[in-house]
C-alpha cells in the first residue's frame, strides 16, 4: 500500500462536567463525546525520501512539526523506526478551535493511517496509548462513537449509541481559547453540574427526549458571558424546533439536536442567511464500523 484515504470525524459533547482542579493544574472532567458526519479528509502517501510534507487547503494551518498531524507521524516513525517520508493532503472541514476536536482527530486518523500504510498491526488500544502522548482527546477520537470520558479526558468508557437525529452545527465568527475558558471557570457550591449518569441513563433507554433535557455544559457560564452570541444561537435553535441545544467543548460551536429533517433543514437555511453562524452545517450522528 502507497497510499490511503481517510475521514477524521468531529466531536460534539452531549454533556460536560468539570468536577475539579488538579493541583497540577489540570482539570478532571466527565463528559459524554459522540462523533459526528461531519469530517475533514486525509490522504496519507509514502514518498521517496526522509521528510513529512503536509499540504492543507487553509492557508492559516501551521504545517510544520506544530502541527498534530505532523507530530503523529513523527511519533509512529520514531516509535517503530519508520525512515521513508510521507507525503499529507489534509482537507479541512471542521471548524478550527471551535470545541469540535478538529485537531485531535485528524492526529488520531493520522496515527490509524500510518499503522495501516506501513503494515504494523497495532490494535485500537495501542493506537489510543499512543495518542494519549499527542493529546487528551486523541485516544478518544480513535476510539470513536458514544463513550463517557472521564479524568483529563483520557479514561473512556463505551456507551450504546446515541438515539438517532439530525445536527445543526452552527459557528460564530470568534475564536475562544480553551486555556481562557478553563483558567476563568469557578467551581463552587452554586456551580450547576449537569447530571451526567441521568444522560447515560436515558442513552441506555434510547430516550432522546430524556437525554436533551438533562444536557449541560459547565463551561457555558464562562463562554456565554464572554460572547452572548452563543446563548443567541442556543434559544434561535430551539426556536427552530430543536429538541436540545448546547455549546460544544469550551465553544464557540454550538449544536442543536433534531427529531424532523424538515425542521432541520429549514433552520439550516434560517442559519445560513443570519448574522449569528459564520460556518453553518447539517449533519448527522456517526458510529464507527472499525
Amino acid at each position: 500500500m502507497n497510499s490511503i484515504k481517510l475521514k477524521a470525524h468531529a466531536k460534539i459533547n452531549l454533556g460536560l462536567d468539570v468536577v475539579r482542579r488538579r493541583q497540577d493544574g489540570y482539570h478532571e472532567v466527565r463528559m459524554i463525546m459522540q462523533t459526528v458526519g461531519l469530517y475533514d479528509k486525509l490522504t496519507l502517501t509514502r514518498t521517496n525520501n526522509t521528510s513529512i510534507v503536509i499540504n492543507t487547503n487553509l492557508h492559516y494551518l501551521p504545517t510544520d512539526d506544530s502541527n498534530l498531524v505532523y507530530k503523529a507521524i513523527s511519533l509512529i516513525r520514531r516509535e517503530y523506526q519508520i525512515e521513508q517520508g510521507v507525503y499529507v493532503n489534509l482537507e479541512k472541514k471542521i471548524p478550527v478551535a471551535a470545541g469540535m476536536a478538529g485537531g485531535s482527530s485528524d492526529a488520531a486518523t493520522a496515527l490509524y493511517g500510518m499503522n495501516r500504510l506501513f503494515g504494523l498491526n497495532l490494535t485500537k488500544t495501542d493506537l489510543m496509548k499512543l495518542g494519549l502522548q499527542l493529546g487528551a482527546d486523541v485516544p478518544y477520537c480513535i476510539m470513536r462513537g458514544t463513550a463517557l470520558s472521564e479524568g483529563i479526558g483520557e479514561i473512556l468508557t463505551p456507551l450504546p449509541p446515541f438515539p438517532e437525529c439530525n445536527v445543526l452545527i452552527v459557528k460564530p465568527g470568534i475564536s475562544v481559547s480553551t486555556k481562557y475558558v478553563y483558567e476563568n471557570l469557578k467551581l463552587d457550591e452554586n456551580t450547576k453540574h449537569p447530571d451526567i449518569d441521568g444522560i447515560i441513563r436515558s442513552i441506555m433507554r434510547n430516550d432522546l427526549s430524556g437525554a436533551v433535557n438533562l444536557f449541560g455544559n459547565v463551561l457555558e457560564t464562562v463562554t456565554e458571558a464572554e460572547y452572548p452570541i452563543i446563548r443567541s444561537i442556543k434559544a434561535t435553535m430551539m426556536e427552530l424546533g430543536a429538541v436540545g441545544s448546547l455549546m460544544s467543548g469550551s465553544g464557540p460551536t454550538v449544536f442543536g439536536l433534531f427529531d424532523d429533517i424538515k425542521k432541520a433543514e429549514k433552520a439550516f437555511y434560517q442559519f445560513k442567511v443570519s448574522d449569528l453562524g459564520k460556518q453553518v452545517f447539517l449533519t448527522d450522528l456517526y458510529h464507527p464500523r472499525y
